[in-house]
């Protein structure tokens, strides 16, 4: 059963998947609501553009899932909300759940979910819970045929980069990939290594579960089209972003360009042409 659910994310052309994600106002922090301050027109603007999937909260999945018809993109639903985003962290961090979440997932007719594995300096209690929350929920996962994706993310130290950013060390990204792996995985959503070259080595270590690349922070659309590119003969099986999509100026424009080299192997010359001309 969890493979027909996933057969809805992976395109059935190139087997790859777009997920964008506009979840980000879950986590309490006001720099995260830019270019989705209006929810239901920003996910009207990404679906027009057509991605595989579009991830959300349960709160915001209703905005997605009202649209009628067959062909709208599939929800991944977001189960989990924490607070280690922030340039100042809070006294005491946490990662939580939400409750049933299986069963809120069912009921909103996710064809995935997602949930964190966080890896943040000195702050082991974090990490702790996250894998407290992925082996609680991966039984009741396969229980009811529910994919579960799972995203390890190393963050660098907060008083280093000033809040939320990840570290591209492949040393750090890669055993963490791989111990999602081992907790059960159904799909891996990894940051990008500071060298991309050596991203096989990420999907190595996933043994076989598909992985896809987070966006991570907003960067230029030549950067962004090249780096994908570059992702994707490394072996991803697609991409998860999120900024560099709803904080653009045609967020549906850079939308059909990634998904022309996600899906059809556009170059990144001619991706760049259909951003463009909008």
């Amino acid at each position: 059963m969890t493979a027909f659910r996933l057969n809805r994310l992976f395109n059935p052309k190139s087997r790859r998947c777009f997920d964008v994600a506009i979840d980000h106002g879950f986590f309490n922090e006001y720099g995260f609501l830019a270019g989705i301050e209006v929810i239901d027109r920003a996910v009207a603007t990404v679906v027009s553009a057509a991605p595989d999937a579009v991830q959300l909260s349960v709160g915001q999945a209703r905005h997605l899932q009202k649209i009628a018809g067959r062909f709208k993109p599939s929800l991944v639903l977001r189960i989990d909300v924490a607070n280690v985003y922030g340039k100042q962290l809070p006294r005491r961090l946490y990662s939580r759940t939400i409750d049933n979440p299986v069963e809120q997932a069912l009921r909103l007719d996710a064809a995935c979910m997602c949930v964190n594995l966080f890896q943040i300096p000195n702050e082991p209690e974090v990490g702790e819970q996250c894998v407290e929350n992925i082996l609680r929920l991966k039984p009741q996962c396969e229980r009811y045929g529910m994919p579960m994706m799972i995203e390890p993310l190393v963050f660098q130290a907060n008083e280093k980069a000033g809040g939320y950013m990840v570290d591209g060390d492949e040393k750090k990204i890669i055993p963490l990939v791989r111990q999602a792996a081992e907790l059960g995985a159904d799909v891996i959503k990894a940051d990008p290594t500071d060298n991309v070259a050596v991203y096989h080595k990420v999907i190595e270590a996933a043994s076989g579960i598909p992985v896809l690349v987070r966006g991570g922070g907003k960067v230029g659309d030549r950067e962004i089209l090249q780096r994908t590119h570059e992702l994707l003969a490394q072996g991803a099986s697609g991409i998860v972003y999120g900024r560099n999509i709803i904080q653009h100026a045609k967020p549906a424009a850079i939308t059909r360009a990634l998904m022309g080299l996600v899906h059809d192997g556009l170059s990144v010359d001619a991706a760049f042409d259909l951003v463009s001309k909008g």
